[in-house]
């Protein structure tokens, strides 16, 4: 009883008064309904221990015919070795459930919502996917998703960069005027400058961040399929952190091939020779305080806001199943990434200046809070926001795009989706 005073007391006083309780029942009563829906496969209004054991094996529990028997009878009242809804829910009313699989199943945060900045969550595998190898094949598909939609976004993605560089209140640098200028400059293909390396680190950085992720998991110490918004946060965050940290290198280089000149470099190893011999190892790790710093606020804000629109769109609109759909999914992904971007783009902005600053001939080497203050002296606040429109401009593309490669690749790597 005490695990369901705690859910029904929502605002903490440690009293459950007739309207908390009234609200858990009426919450409560549609996700058992949501589930028991999910369990009845042969949509006849009863379990029965096939349809258990089908569904603990969908996620990666296997359990024999006895132990199915013995589920049943614990909530079978009538003897009939089947549950009908009136059963189902007399048992369960009295045991919350906050972590229904088969809701977590429908609504994980996929790696198909890449707008070409790093996502911080990985996907969580049930024990199934990972045993039977089709882990591996969604990161594959997702990996290869990013690498065609950061592709088809690129100049947005380099027109962002130059903004956030170059732009000034002297300098007004529009989004007509920076595609003009790149054209003139170095033609249509250096709309890709800094491209390839983009693409070239999506493998690694996805593979360190997911490997990272599991090992985190295990060190947190919870036992669950699935783990909580919370302990989603911190995993996240500290498997971003390795993997950001590992790739650093990579992201400088493809900063500083983004803002070359027409023959500046012969290519991506030219580059990072010529980085080395003029500046030293130093400069590969240019701007990392304040990338590993806005990681937080892009993880948390990114997290918070999918959780809230998934509880939202459940509350109201989930009647027969827990599946949202595309479009749904799709717009919670986008939502939830843009937010987090909006907190976190004042210090990726700071990262990329550090970054470029040897770029710049003549141009102060400011450490990150000198930056800073000198930006918002001399443009304001708004000066840390510059590069923003051609940012968000790229968002509903690249996620459309990831979205229909992905489909496509899981098809084609014959992943099976529930």
């Amino acid at each position: 009883m005490s695990c369901l005073f705690k859910a029904g007391d929502k605002d903490l006083d440690g009293q459950l008064d007739f309207e908390e309780f009234v609200h858990y029942l009426r919450d409560h009563e549609k996700k058992l309904r949501l589930v028991f829906k999910s369990l009845d496969t042969k949509n006849d209004g009863r379990i029965d221990k096939q349809e258990i054991m089908q569904s603990l094996r969908d996620l990666g529990v296997n359990i024999s015919e006895q132990q199915a028997e013995k589920i049943l009878k614990s909530m079978d009242k009538n003897g009939t070795m089947t549950i009908d809804w009136n059963e189902w829910r007399d048992y369960h009313l009295l045991h919350p459930a906050d972590n229904i699989p088969e809701i977590i199943l429908y609504w994980k945060h996929s790696t198909i919502f890449d707008v070409g900045e790093s996502l911080m969550v990985p996907d969580e595998f049930t024990a199934e996917e990972k045993k039977t190898g089709m882990w591996w094949r969604h990161l594959v598909a997702g990996g290869a998703a990013g690498a065609v939609s950061r592709t088809c976004t690129a100049p947005l993605d380099r027109l962002k960069v130059l903004m956030q560089v170059h732009a000034s209140r002297t300098n007004s640098m529009c989004i007509a005027g920076g595609f003009t200028h790149m054209i003139r400059e170095g033609g249509m293909w250096s709309l890709w400058r800094g491209n390839g390396m983009n693409v070239i680190k999506i493998a690694p950085e996805s593979a360190i961040k997911f490997m990272a992720y599991e090992q985190i998991k295990r060190l947190i110490g919870s036992n669950q399929e699935t783990l909580g918004i919370l302990e989603r946060f911190v995993a996240g965050s500290l498997a971003g952190a390795i993997a950001q940290s590992s790739i650093y290198p990579m992201e400088v280089l493809k900063t500083r091939l983004a803002l070359r000149k027409t023959g500046q470099f012969s290519g991506i190893a030219d580059c990072a020779k010529q980085i080395f011999r003029k500046e030293g190892m130093a400069a590969f790790y240019k701007g990392y305080i304040p990338n590993l710093i806005g990681i937080i606020p892009y993880a948390g804000i990114d997290l918070a806001v999918y959780e809230t629109l998934k509880n939202s769109w459940l509350q109201r609109y989930a009647t027969d199943s827990a599946d949202p759909g595309v479009f749904v999914l799709l717009a919670c992904g986008t939502t939830s990434s843009t937010c987090g971007q909006l907190a976190s783009y004042p210090l990726a902005l700071v990262r990329t200046r550090m970054q470029a600053q040897a770029t710049i001939e003549g141009g102060p080497q400011m450490t990150m809070s000198g930056l800073f203050k000198h930006i918002v002296k001399t443009e304001g606040a708004f000066g840390l926001y510059r590069g923003l429109a051609p940012n968000f401009m790229k968002v509903i593309p690249a996620v459309s795009i990831s979205y229909v490669v992905y489909e496509n690749l899981k098809m084609s790597l014959g992943v099976v989706s529930r």
